[in-house]
């Protein structure tokens, strides 16, 4: 059955898990003959700038480049999947329900520029049709968009087999189906090789890393990301967490609000938009996060991952700088206390990890280097 990547709404029930190892590279990932990982030196200067990693995430950086479809032949494999059916299955039923507007959840109209940066992400997780969203960000190979971690690698319901997800496919300014810009499909996958361990466990240790990049390929017609839209966000690291951003995302639900669920801005078909001043999340008492997890009011619910939390917007230009991605949902009451998820008097916030140079600067100049 398909879904749509389900993080965001919060912590998934916590289960025991055994102890796992892993072996990952933080050298050279070869495929096709192509060398696909950060110049001779990144990993070294990842670990460094590792070093000053945020409140619960002290293991240094070590950036995972991951082929993807490297090749024409891979590549169109990625495409033929990716039928208009296929896609379709992933758009949640329109409801009856009137148009409803709020700074925490409304369909984006503003801008064209902003919508063609941020587009919907396709993908198969663990053998599930799934979608996220990701964002275009100025890079030197002007083929690089950011997103969650959680959306380009992932373990399984129960926190183990942790897999990098397949059929990735990038759809800039994706709106009722189509396709205005061509279709990318992603050539590599970058992610932090603490997260590749994430056990969906331990959040503490793990939900700082829940970011990631992906290298994309050119579209039908040849062109480069960046060029095809014709535009990109800006993105900044260890910018101040506490700050009026703008949250965008494809969700495929209204969190909270069943005023708003069926509307064609969470169905998945189209883009929405929260605009507000974020809070810092540290978790409940029984699931703590680690620090540095901020976000808005917003009940924008799955699909949203890996949206961008934008600060310094200009809503007319449609541009500005992508700060931190959406993860999960924290709650909040009136006074700034943490409170239960489904208590009428709390309200929903749309956080995740603020962009560092300690984890995620690291991330992001491998994969505009591959």
């Amino acid at each position: 059955m398909p879904q749509t990547h389900g993080r965001i709404g919060g912590h998934r029930n916590r289960i025991h898990s055994r102890a796992r190892t892993q072996v990952v590279l933080t050298t050279a990932v070869l495929a096709a003959g192509l060398a696909l990982a950060a110049p001779a030196g990144a990993a070294g200067a990842a670990a460094q700038d590792g070093a000053a990693a945020t409140d619960g995430a002290a293991t240094a950086s070590r950036v995972v480049v991951h082929p993807e479809a490297v090749t024409a032949a891979q590549q169109q494999t990625v495409l033929d999947y990716w039928t208009p059916e296929r896609m379709a299955a992933l758009t949640t039923p329109s409801s009856g329900n009137p148009p409803k507007s709020a700074p925490d959840g409304a369909p984006w109209t503003g801008a064209d520029t902003l919508s063609r940066t941020v587009g919907r992400l396709f993908f198969t997780n663990h053998g599930q049709d799934e979608s996220c969203t990701a964002t275009v960000v100025n890079s030197a190979n002007r083929s690089t968009v950011v997103t969650a971690g959680h959306c380009v690698n992932s373990p399984d319901l129960i926190g183990e087999n942790d897999e990098w997800l397949s059929n990735e496919m990038f759809v800039p300014g994706y709106r009722d189906g189509l396709a205005p810009y061509g279709k990318f499909v992603a050539r590599a996958g970058v992610a932090d090789a603490t997260w590749l361990l994430n056990d969906q466990q331990d959040a503490l240790k793990y939900n700082a890393y829940d970011q990631a990049f992906l290298v994309l390929n050119t579209n039908a017609a040849g062109k480069r990301v960046q060029d095809a839209v014709g535009a990109a966000q800006r993105i900044g690291f260890d910018r101040p967490g506490n700050a009026s951003v703008h949250e965008f995302g494809y969700p495929r639900e209204s969190s909270g609000d069943p005023t708003r669920a069926g509307l064609p801005e969470y169905t998945g078909a189209r883009l929405a938009h929260c605009v507000g001043q974020t809070r810092e999340y540290p978790g409940t008492e029984k699931y703590p996060e680690p620090r540095g997890q901020w976000g808005a009011p917003c009940v924008m619910g799955g699909g949203s991952s890996g949206g961008p939390r934008v600060a310094d917007f200009d809503p007319s230009s449609g541009i500005g700088t992508v700060v931190g991605d959406n993860t999960l949902g924290g709650f909040f009451d009136s006074s700034g206390r943490v409170c239960d998820r489904g208590d009428p008097a709390c309200t929903r916030h749309l956080v995740g990890p603020q962009f560092t140079s300690a984890i995620t600067k690291p991330l992001y100049k491998a994969a505009e280097r591959s």
